[in-house]
């Protein structure tokens, strides 16, 4: 009741103790598009869901990209407002740039991550600022290894093993959590079925052939890539072959290993050639796929 009255800015705070204009940029992030992000010991995967297809059919110019690169070695995913994340995404990018103009290295995830945070707080606590309507999973290597970092409006980093974000992304949450342990040894093409596969599991009852999804991949000697539409469809096609999300660990265990072998053989005889190349919801927070941020 009279919210509109405490709604005006960022340091206005209503008699419940809430600040609007937060919440408000939270609930963007909810009605975005699932996008799940992943890693292993040597790679990281981001996975987003577009428009549907039929719409992209009609009007391809306005299909709007949910992965964005940043740097060789680090790109993110969105889930929320896109104008707000292209703002950040080029404050990211001016930031690697005169790093390495700097110092002659790439900058490092983890501390350009904690930056931005420190960003992301500034338009929380300004009454002629407000907070950025989009969350991110920003994936990455370095020389510590790889990164899965999820950075929210209210200013939260989180350092995960496995997130998701974004519309019914909850049903994605749980298709990671009983995965998480078997992510650590998989390889490239197995990380990015079993993103596909959460991906999938935010979907709901929809038909699954009306969406597009965007791919990208970060790793060992792998710069940051976002695979083309035709690598995205045979990855999508093979992870339906897994079966429904929702099935048991040992089912999803017997799927995957024939996965496997369907996709060798595909790499061998496929023409889409990606032997080659590398390859929204509650407010519950999934505590098991998170990694404590250090201080």
């Amino acid at each position: 009741m009279f919210r509109n009255q405490y709604d005006s800015d960022t340091t206005t705070w209503s008699p419940q103790g809430r600040l609007f204009q937060v919440e408000y940029a939270m609930e963007a992030v909810k009605q975005g598009s699932a996008t799940v992000g992943l890693k292993s010991r040597d790679y990281a995967v981001l996975i987003a869901l577009c428009r549907s297809s039929k719409d992209a059919e009609d009007s391809p110019n306005t299909l709007q990209r949910k992965i964005m690169p940043v740097d060789a070695h680090m790109g993110m995913s969105i889930a929320g407002l896109t104008a707000d994340a292209r703002v950040v995404c080029q404050h990211l990018r001016s930031e690697c740039m005169m790093y390495r103009h700097s110092y002659d290295v790439d900058y490092p995830v983890q501390r350009l991550v904690t930056n931005l945070g420190i960003k992301l707080q500034a338009t929380t606590q300004r009454y002629n600022r407000r907070p950025f309507g989009v969350g991110m999973l920003i994936a990455g290597y370095d020389e510590k290894g790889t990164h899965i970092f999820q950075v929210m409006p209210s200013a939260n980093v989180f350092n995960c093993k496995a997130m998701a974000i974004g519309s019914r992304s909850q049903s994605a949450r749980t298709y990671l959590e009983r995965h998480l342990d078997s992510f650590e040894n998989c390889t490239k093409q197995e990380l990015i079925c079993h993103g596909i596969q959460a991906v999938r599991g935010a979907l709901g009852n929809q038909d699954s052939t009306e969406f597009i999804i965007n791919t990208a991949i970060v790793g060992k000697d792998e710069p940051f890539k976002i695979l083309s539409e035709s690598e995205n469809q045979v990855y999508f096609k093979i992870a339906k072959t897994m079966g429904n999300p929702g099935t048991s660990d040992a089912e999803d265990d017997r799927s995957i290993g024939g996965t496997m072998n369907m996709m060798d053989d595909m790499m061998e005889q496929g023409p889409s050639g990606i032997g080659a190349g590398p390859a929204e919801d509650t407010d519950a927070e999934s505590n098991a796929s998170l990694e404590p941020e250090p201080q």
